[in-house]
């Protein structure tokens, strides 16, 4: 596995080794993984070895979260799966209206073969910025969006974000232990999954809206409201553009937790058609 971090990254690894989630780059900063192995699976003990890699960028940043150490977290889980080598993305500062350089180009993600989005920028509403990022993914990369992402953008009156996403929503209820319901036990990401998951506290998102193209995986019921939401999808933005989806990852237990962990490893690997 190979990881950048860009453009400092002597202090971004430093950081990222003090994390309370095993790492914190600074803000602003975006870098490649430390490397085992190498490329197309050279190096002795490589279990990837013949197998094709996988060009991945982590965009995050913004409010309220750990995204160094989440990163951490996702690229262990993931890594020992699948052979990746990482793009990390940190930037934003830590607000909600912040901006991520890493969109500046139109192709910005053209030399990649998936994106997480883990970014937290609720007020941000500028259409083009927007339809920069969307436009990139059809008939582009697919995606895996986490938790927070879900609630970017949500000040924007336009309605492209929502749709990459695959879900509308705007709010979530009070932190809880959420029992997990599987909605989609044949779903080739969920074949085997824990069936009895009660996950550590974390947000449960309102769901306004499911769009076209989007499969429910696993749901929850909001004790608040008494309403059942989707926590976990599968969609494909333009009907071609595979995106997988979970609202939870609030907090550092849930990081933590290795049915959490298994649920991205899986999420990633059905987005890239690995399953």
């Amino acid at each position: 596995m190979s990881t950048r971090w860009f453009p400092a990254i002597t202090t971004a690894l430093l950081l990222f080794a003090l994390s309370p989630l095993a790492g914190q780059a600074p803000q602003g900063t975006a870098a490649p993984a430390p490397q085992t192995g190498g490329r197309g699976g050279r190096g002795g003990g490589d279990p990837f070895r013949g197998q094709p890699r996988i060009n991945a960028l982590i965009v995050s940043g913004g409010c309220c979260h750990d995204y160094a150490g989440e990163g951490k977290v996702m690229m262990d889980a993931i890594g020992k799966a699948l052979p990746v080598d990482w793009t990390v993305v940190v930037q934003g500062g830590r607000g909600t209206t912040g901006s991520m350089p890493v969109y500046a180009s139109p192709d910005w993600a053209r030399r990649f073969d998936i994106v997480v989005h883990n970014e937290c920028l609720a007020d941000v509403d500028d259409p083009a910025y927007i339809r920069q990022i969307t436009a990139a993914h059809r008939n582009g990369p697919p995606a895996m969006v986490i938790h927070c992402a879900m609630h970017s953008y949500r000040a924007a009156t336009i309605d492209d974000w929502r749709e990459f996403l695959g879900v509308t929503s705007r709010q979530h209820t009070k932190p809880f232990n959420i029992p997990v319901k599987i909605a989609a036990k044949d779903h080739s990401a969920m074949k085997g999954f824990k069936e009895d998951w009660v996950t550590p506290v974390d947000e449960l998102y309102v769901i306004e809206k499911i769009w076209p193209h989007t499969t429910a995986l696993a749901t929850a019921v909001s004790p608040e409201d008494k309403k059942e939401y989707p926590l976990v999808w599968a969609s494909e933005y333009g009907g071609t553009t595979r995106v997988f989806g979970t609202t939870l990852g609030h907090g550092p237990d849930t990081w933590a937790d290795p049915v959490y962990q298994d649920l991205l490893t899986r999420g990633f690997k059905w987005a890239v058609k690995r399953e």
